[in-house]
């Protein structure tokens, strides 16, 4: 059940007003989903939620963000595209054209997921990942790719790739004029940062990303102390709290994230610090500012 919410801009109470979901997936989709894009947004309304960022490892969702935003302009939502086998691989192209979709709606771009030679090898299939360096170096299809997001201003997220291999996208990403980066659920396979790999990516002034679905069902791999002490050691400056659900096993997206903010409570963590990283860390990602939504990205002027 759906727990009451406040009304006020904050996460006391479990409230969730005001919060920024960056790692939503939700349906139409060809993996099964519970819920989506229209309902997933009438949810997050409903819980007072700021925006959401549409997660899909397959189809760009850039056009469903603009039709989540027609239905529900309560909740600011964005798309992005991941670059998988499905869009091409490492294609510049499939960048260009989400970046044109609608009036901004476009924003996030995945270097990859369930299609990495990473994640492959995490799985021991026997299938072909998408590659995007060889040999220390980024191949021209990803030199490309982050050209184009330099272009556009989105935001780069680092995708299901090694550790090392995510390190050297952001510091590659900084030099060729990226400025808005996330290190794609950090701690998770196949990317299982360290946490001096964590302070590193923060240091080149990328965000951390800590999802409830690393916590629960199938893909549990830590506790929330586990989680706590990672966030202590970088910073809460430095981290983004997101759901990454959407999962027919797991809770409904909002459900997740006050469950998630009350385990952080519990090893705690402040309200204002929840805040800090569910409200005010990705929103100045995405360039909304504190008051309005901005076509394109700029900081905010709220600091953590």
């Amino acid at each position: 059940m759906t727990r009451p919410h406040q009304t006020t801009n904050g996460v006391s109470g479990g409230s969730l007003a005001g919060v920024v979901d960056i790692h939503a997936h939700c349906g139409p989709d060809s993996i099964q989903r519970d819920i989506d894009a229209i309902d997933l947004a009438r949810m997050a309304k409903a819980h007072g939620m700021r925006a959401v960022v549409l997660k899909n490892h397959y189809e760009p969702t850039a056009s469903l963000a603009c039709l989540a935003r027609k239905v529900v302009p309560e909740v600011v939502a964005f798309g992005g595209v991941t670059l998988n086998f499905s869009v091409g691989g490492v294609n510049a192209r499939a960048v260009d054209h989400m970046a044109r979709v609608g009036h901004g709606e476009g924003r996030f771009v995945w270097m990859g997921s369930l299609d990495t030679e990473a994640q492959v090898r995490f799985e021991r299939a026997q299938r072909p990942g998408v590659k995007f360096t060889s040999n220390g170096q980024l191949l021209p299809e990803t030199e490309a790719v982050l050209d184009a997001i330099a272009k556009y201003d989105l935001v780069l997220a680092t995708g299901h790739n090694t550790s090392q291999e995510c390190l050297f996208l952001v510091s590659e990403a900084r030099k060729r004029g990226v400025r808005h980066i996330v290190v794609t659920h950090a701690m998770m396979a196949p990317i299982h940062m360290s946490v001096p790999e964590m302070r590193d990516a923060a240091s080149m002034g990328a965000a951390i990303e800590f999802v409830y679905n690393g916590l629960i069902g199938p893909f549990k791999e830590f506790d929330l102390c586990d989680y706590a002490a990672a966030i202590r050691a970088i910073g809460p400056e430095n981290c983004i709290l997101a759901s990454d659900l959407g999962q027919t096993v797991n809770p409904p997206h909002p459900e997740g994230l006050i469950e998630f903010f009350d385990g952080l409570r519990r090893e705690g963590f402040s309200d204002s610090t929840i805040a800090c990283m569910s409200i005010e860390n990705p929103a100045r990602l995405l360039g909304l500012s504190p008051d309005e939504v901005v076509t394109s990205p700029m900081a905010i002027s709220t600091q953590c």
